[in-house]
């Protein structure tokens, strides 16, 4: 134990000496942050709306009005020809066009039925499908309100029913909530994957590995003076950032700490694992960054914290299962919003487990301490 303090020691000393390793302790989490958790949002807002209305009436009116009321919909120009409206879209002046035809208040008037376009530029696939919706949503409210206005009408020859909706563990369908809790574990990741690969790299290009080498240290007291301060380390930014969470967007926190923290602590093992791999397998800490970098944006994408993995296609779902990454994002969730104990979270620590093993037992083979 004596060795293994005297190692601590000197590890922190370099960490804190390193002005590369500063920045990336200090300044990527709270950016990460306090940056990502804003913009990395499925909501979209201020779509560009054009108007194309060749009717002219009362109706036409309120179906224009809805829309430029809803949040959603921000009008940018307007005209009585489908062209205009279609060059706008081509120019990027427009995301969505609204098409009322001549005639629309008559057809509803007389035969209480009657068609709207929409034309949507559907280059972003996401964004198009929410312009889509954003309008079936504003139309069917339009709807609603001539069937309370005409109940007797052939409008409503559909029995009416309401929905009521009830939305478990995310009331208010707010996307920070569900999107902090996802960063937290980006945070984590990021910070122990980089400075744990970049650690016995850097050992390498200043020449001190040979030092150590020759040195009486146990090959076990070797890699757990490397582990541990970045262990401590990411534990100690996940509740700077559990905190940061709370106090800034109010993300709440349903679930036990204990069993966060403990989550976290066999992950990191499994992160600090992966970054002690590639850090005994590279001879410079700008080839550690890069492969560093090249997994992690492999487990980011394939992790479900930007697109759901059921979403994804099936190859992809499987290939997932190998994401210790996913794994923790979804145990922070189950926590954090549905207040998920260890019973539920018992597969995933399972297979977390397993990681840190793996990818342990893999660098502590690969080191190769000679004396």
């Amino acid at each position: 134990m004596r060795t293994i303090f005297f190692l601590l020691e000197k590890e922190f000393k370099q960490i804190f000496r390193n002005k590369g390793m500063l920045p990336i302790l200090f300044v990527m989490p709270f950016v990460q942050l306090l940056v990502l958790a804003n913009a990395a949002t499925f909501e979209i807002q201020n779509l560009r709306l054009w108007l194309v209305d060749q009717d002219h009436s009362s109706f036409s009116r309120r179906v224009s009005g809805k829309f430029e009321a809803s949040p959603y919909f921000r009008t940018v120009g307007n005209s009585s020809h489908i062209p205009a409206g279609e060059e706008a879209l081509l120019t990027e002046q427009a995301d969505l066009v609204l098409v009322i035809p001549k005639g629309f208040e008559k057809e509803l008037s007389q035969e209480h039925n009657s068609d709207v376009q929409v034309v949507i530029n559907a280059i972003d696939g996401m964004k198009g499908g929410l312009a889509n919706g954003y309008a079936q949503a504003v139309l069917a409210d339009f709807r609603k309100e001539l069937l309370q206005e005409n109940p007797s009408g052939s409008l409503s020859a559909v029995k009416q029913f309401s929905v009521q909706y009830a939305n478990w563990y995310n009331e208010e369908m707010d996307y920070l909530t569900f999107m902090v809790p996802g960063i937290l574990v980006l945070l984590v990741t990021m910070i122990g994957a980089f400075l744990s690969s970049m650690n016995i790299v850097r050992e390498k290009e200043i020449g001190t590995i040979e030092q150590l080498n020759v040195t009486p240290i146990k090959k076990y007291q070797f890699i757990i003076g490397k582990l541990l301060p970045f262990w401590i380390i990411g534990l100690a930014m996940l509740a700077v950032g559990l905190l940061l969470a709370k106090l800034i967007y109010q993300t709440p926190m349903i679930g036990s700490l204990w069993a966060l923290f403990g989550f976290a602590a066999v992950y990191l093992l499994v992160v600090l694992g992966f970054g002690l791999l590639i850090s005994t397998t590279t001879d410079t800490q700008q080839q550690a960054m890069f492969i560093s970098w090249f997994f992690l944006v492999i487990f980011i994408l394939l992790s479900g914290l930007f697109t759901a993995v059921e979403n994804m296609p099936p190859w992809a779902q499987v290939v997932t299962y190998l994401n210790p990454v996913r794994y923790f994002i979804e145990v922070t969730r189950m926590i954090m919003l549905k207040g998920a104990g260890f019973e539920e979270i018992r597969f995933h620590f399972t297979v977390i487990s397993g990681f840190a093993i793996v990818f342990n037992g893999w660098a502590i083979w690969q080191y190769r301490k000679t004396v």
